[in-house]
């Protein structure tokens, strides 16, 4: 098992390895800036080549991820906000790729009531350009992916589906530089229970038909302090929420599951992980395992993305959409799918009429509806 946690970052960054080291994890996450200020943290070439050196060459803490700023919103109607979104968006990505990082996790934003169909093809256009104009990483290192996290489904959020992000990443023609960080607590709040094996192998099968196992980068391993369908971001520590210790089990043990990156985001005693979570979080991880290896063969675990492999395209779905139909363009083998060169436009304010995704507000509310089933008890240890 491969138990994190999200740890300080620093201006030397090489001292976040040694606090993950401090309280046991064996991958860690760190904030390449302040998550809630736009001024960017520039860090000098030879700050990031030592890092890099430090976590190659790391006995213990096997990945780095880093998470990019909560103030990003590429869905908003808001030109300047938009703009300022892709551009911390893109320095985030290239102090990731100048780190070597596993991945760059993302929370995408809010759409504020516009609704999802509406901002599709602008929030592709800003992470197409944030991976095309970031810094690319040092030779010999390659350009780690952006992992798009899973939202608890309050408000406009967008990405509280994972048919929603399906649709995000077949709007950037499948792009392999594009992938999938699943939050616990914000799948739990979303109404996915997966308290039970039957449950976590739902959640899976889920993935693998809409974005793809392979694109799954790692995971955000939190109890809850709301309820199931409560549609909150609210972590708790591991044990102590209404999903509790047994509830978390099947989904982190799970075979394709249990040798991911699982980066704890709990809040401690005030001041984030520590010795006593990642050791829990062991515990849990150890407890779900048993679930199926005493049970029905174990099944094999699915190649994860990573900064040092490429994923292959899944198949386009049946139904397509206008934000999805340059997707499906041939793709020759081995290469990378032709991109549109077309220049792209900014969003235009709210008031004019943007280019809209058809048919995916009925897929969404299909989905949504079926997970809301699911919403009529509440899980607690």
């Amino acid at each position: 098992m491969n138990v994190g946690a999200h740890v300080r970052g620093g201006g030397q960054l090489v001292p976040s390895l040694e606090f993950g080291v401090e309280i046991g994890a064996t991958s860690i996450q760190i904030f390449t800036q302040s998550p809630r200020m736009w001024k960017p943290s520039q860090y000098a070439p030879e700050v990031l080549a030592t890092f890099r050196e430090a976590q190659a060459k790391h006995p213990t803490i096997t990945d780095t991820f880093c998470h990019a700023t909560y103030l990003i919103n590429l869905a908003s109607a808001e030109l300047e906000l938009y703009e300022k979104s892709v551009e911390c968006l893109t320095h985030n990505l290239s102090v990731a790729r100048g780190m070597g990082a596993s991945g760059l996790v993302l929370h995408v934003g809010s759409h504020k009531g516009a609704g999802f169909d509406d901002v599709v093809r602008q929030i592709a256009d800003g992470l197409e350009r944030a991976l095309d104009r970031a810094d690319a990483a040092p030779s010999g290192v390659v350009d780690c992916p952006i992992l798009i996290e899973n939202a608890a489904g309050s408000g406009g959020t967008v990405g509280r589906s994972f048919e929603e992000i399906e649709f995000l990443i077949d709007a950037c023609n499948g792009d392999d530089r594009l992938g999938l960080c699943i939050d616990t607590q914000h799948l739990w709040a979303s109404g996915v229970d997966y308290s039970t094996v039957a449950g976590a192998q739902n959640v899976v099968k889920e993935v693998e038909r809409t974005i793809g196992m392979s694109r799954l980068g790692c995971l955000h391993f939190n109890d809850s302090k709301i309820e199931l369908g409560g549609n909150r971001d609210r972590h708790a520590n591991i044990g102590e929420g209404t999903i509790g210790a047994k509830g978390l089990a099947p989904l982190v043990g799970h075979p394709q599951i249990r040798d991911l990156p699982l980066l704890l985001e709990v809040p401690g005693d005030g001041e984030g992980p520590r010795v006593e979570d990642v050791a829990a979080a062991k515990k849990v991880v150890a407890a779900g395992v048993k679930l199926y290896d005493g049970g029905s063969p174990r099944l094999s675990s699915a190649p994860r993305l990573s900064a040092t492999r490429s994923v292959p395209s899944k198949p386009k779905p049946s139904k397509e959409t206008a934000a999805t139909k340059k997707a499906a363009a041939p793709k020759k083998a081995g290469k990378k799918v032709a991109k549109n060169t077309a220049k792209k436009s900014p969003p235009t304010p709210k008031s004019a009429k943007r280019p809209a995704v058809k048919k995916v507000a009925k897929v969404i509310k299909k989905s949504t509806t079926k997970q809301s089933t699911t919403k009529k008890s509440t899980k607690k240890n």
